[in-house]
């Protein structure tokens, strides 16, 4: 028999996630906000049996919410190598930092920010730097592994405190490129980490402009819209989109809106 589940969760992450999951069980509720918890717990009720999982729901779950789920607790999907880049968002933040491996875990909620004690990590070193990609990744993992041990969890691990870091919340200022500041490097994954929200923006002759696509300029590679970056190397732009327009190659810009 299908195991019974209560999902929590919003955005690419939950969507990925929930796609495994349906597969193999039975979908009682989706919480996608704060009103909904009420449901998952009266739920809860009358499924004892139901487990509860979390993907990237947005808000701290309050106390009776937890303890209507011990003691294994409501099981989190945190798309990080836990107890590093804590909060809301691990991916974009490991993106921007450089990592070449990125984690899922997979951790008992508890009332402090994403402190509880983790069932499962699983590490990945060769995914492509591209945003959609990398939550993919990780939230199939994570909700694979779910899947194969929901009716078994082993002994959850406590998180080494110390060497906790921690995340915050996107903003519209992080997206703004500085390359007269930033490597090629960093200017590169910031545009890949900034995809969807909040966009990483440029303004081309005063015209602000979200840059969709890029790529670092090859000795003797000619292109025709580039941004010098602070140590010296250029980043070749492949694909934009001036405000209020639709996105277009670099080509088209150029043929648009260069004096």
């Amino acid at each position: 028999m299908a195991a019974k589940v209560i999902f929590l969760g919003n955005g690419l992450l939950a969507e990925k996630a929930l796609a495994v999951l349906e597969r193999e069980c039975q979908i009682l509720f989706r919480a996608r906000r704060k009103e909904d918890l009420a449901e998952v717990v009266r739920l809860k009720k009358e499924h004892p049996e139901a487990k509860a999982v979390l993907a990237s729901f947005g808000v701290m779950i309050p106390e009776e919410v937890l303890e209507a789920f011990e003691p294994e607790g409501i099981l989190n999907i945190h798309p990080s190598p836990l107890p590093k880049y804590r909060g809301p968002s691990p991916i974009e933040s490991a993106m921007v930092a450089g990592e070449k491996e990125f984690a899922v875990s997979i951790m008992k909620l508890v009332s402090a920010m994403d402190a509880g004690p983790v069932y499962y990590q699983e590490s990945f070193r060769d995914l492509p730097l591209e945003k959609e990609a990398i939550y993919t990744r990780l939230a199939e993992a994570g909700a694979e592994w779910i899947v194969q041990n929901l009716a078994n969890l082993p002994q959850p691990k406590e998180q080494e405190e110390a060497k906790a870091t921690y995340t915050t919340k996107l903003t519209k200022e992080m997206g703004l490129l500085t390359p007269e500041k930033d490597p090629a490097e960093l200017v590169l994954r910031k545009i890949a980490a900034f995809a969807g929200y909040p966009r990483a923006k440029y303004a081309f002759w005063g015209v602000s402009c979200t840059v969709w696509k890029a790529h670092m300029l090859k000795t003797g590679e000619e292109a025709g819209l580039t941004l010098e970056c602070a140590d010296g190397a250029l980043v070749a732009i492949d694909e934009l989109q001036p405000e209020g327009r639709k996105r277009m190659d670099a080509k088209s810009f150029l043929n648009g809106y260069k004096k």
